[in-house]
């Protein structure tokens, strides 16, 4: 059922990515000098779609990385707790295994 439901809402995306890349086929100038007047040697040719999804992938991964930072200290609580979680089950252990020993000067039945 997932993949189903995953094949009904990717393929209508796919096709409309496609159709955007189709559409926007003309070339276009890309100055990679922003304080250049435009030179010649610092200018590339490329399809239109190629500069629409560059500019979506770096702000796909600026904003996963933006997001990493942020949460950084949700992750170290999360360490934070599982060092205490084995602690404490080592503890625990530890209890249970001096509990089951007799007392000093006990018999043994």
């Amino acid at each position: 059922m997932k993949t189903f439901l995953k094949w009904l809402i990717l393929s209508p995306i796919a096709l409309i990515i496609v159709a955007f890349a189709i559409v926007n086929r003309q070339v276009v100038p890309v100055v990679l000098d922003p304080f250049g007047m435009g030179a010649a040697d610092q200018t590339v040719q490329t399809p239109l779609f190629f500069v629409m999804f560059a500019c979506v992938m770096v702000g796909v991964v600026a904003g996963g990385v933006a997001t990493w930072f942020t949460q950084g200290r949700h992750r170290r609580a999360l360490r934070d707790a599982r060092a205490d979680v084995e602690h404490l089950r080592a503890e625990a252990d530890r209890m249970r295994n001096v509990s089951s020993l007799p007392a000093p000067g006990s018999r043994m039945l």
